[in-house]
């Protein structure tokens, strides 16, 4: 998963992080890696296994966000600590005092103190429902209202309903375009474009692993940042899921109020627990990439992913892939000892 100024990489043991400080310095912290699967082998079982890697994803992405926050939140503490004491050894100098023996160590000390601190669990936890509710409403709760205010404004009975095929088919474009919209708008901001990068660079180093080449960057370079099982394409993947599925359960939801929005409000809420068989399914699909690359229909599926990755990727420069690789190589490096 691509970061700020970074890659993380997971591994069946292992979990790296590597960054790049604003003084070219690479930081890479690793760690053993333990799922869930571990300990409910239950879960492993398909289309149980979805929801747990997109849950496992959120909070791992949450955890090396905050890394990489706080990686330069302690460079910039670092650097104003130093001028402090630069500023401090000058004034010091001149007063013919030794207060700048003093005021160097303490003013390191007080930034690597304030900067360490990172987010507790509970701060991760409190940020990934954060998001997940930001992104029911941006992406459930919208495009559904928007579907029904469609069908008022049409005349239509289908669309009105909030049940039948034609309601969810045009809720799920008004998704995809919603999707689309959002991505395409955050790729204009500098920050997501470096990410973006990153993203790109990630892409070619796995390529790199997956073909059996040496991990160098002149090797991954060769690359497309194009990936069958991207992250963008399982959200593609799993608005049509949603489709299919909920096309086949709505029509036998019952009215619960004579009020109709309050009908739509409840059939909104219904979607957010059906939102992981939904991913349990678009999971097993996008495994199936691997299993059968060659594969005209996996291809076909696929295909629409591929292309939205034309925003969420850019080409990353050396630098980016050297992080890239930096971070696949310390989660290799655990799995082969």
């Amino acid at each position: 998963q691509a970061i700020l100024e970074g890659v993380m990489m997971r591994s069946p043991h292992s979990l790296a992080i590597a960054v790049r400080r604003p003084n070219g310095e690479i930081v890479v912290k690793e760690d053993r890696w333990v799922s869930i699967w571990d300990k409910a082998r239950w879960l492993r079982k398909p289309f149980l296994r979805g929801a747990v890697v997109l849950f496992e994803s959120m909070h791992n992405g949450m955890k090396a966000l905050t890394f990489s926050a706080d990686e330069a939140a302690k460079f910039m503490e670092e650097q104003e600590a130093t001028e402090s004491a630069a500023k401090a050894e000058s004034a010091a100098h001149q007063a013919g005092s030794g207060v700048a023996k003093v005021a160097g160590p303490a003013a390191a000390a007080a930034a690597k103190e304030s900067a360490g601190g990172g987010m507790s669990q509970l701060a991760i936890v409190g940020t990934i429902a954060i998001s997940i509710a930001f992104g029911f409403a941006l992406f459930a709760a919208l495009p559904h209202f928007l579907t029904w205010a469609a069908g008022h404004l049409l005349g239509s009975e289908a669309l009105i309903s909030g049940k039948d095929l034609g309601f969810q088919v045009v809720d799920g474009v008004i998704k995809i375009a919603v999707l689309v919209g959002y991505m395409a708008l955050i790729s204009r901001m500098p920050d997501i474009q470096r990410v973006f990068q990153y993203h790109g660079a990630e892409h070619k180093s796995i390529y790199c692993y997956e073909k059996g080449l040496p991990l160098t960057v002149a090797n991954a370079r060769t690359f497309t940042t194009l990936h069958p099982r991207c992250g963008t394409s399982f959200l593609l993947i799993t608005v049509v899921t949603s489709i299919a599925l909920f096309s086949l359960i709505f029509p036998l939801m019952p009215e619960i109020s004579d009020k109709k929005w309050l009908n739509q409000l409840a059939y909104v809420f219904v979607k957010l627990p059906l939102m992981f068989p939904v991913a349990g399914i678009a999971y097993e699909m996008t495994r199936l990439s691997a299993k059968f690359p060659t594969n005209l229909i996996v291809r076909g599926f696929t295909w629409p992913g591929l292309q939205l990755q034309h925003i969420t990727t850019k080409e990353p420069d050396d630098s980016q892939l050297e992080i890239a690789l930096v971070a696949l190589q310390m989660t290799l490096r655990r799995e082969m000892a």
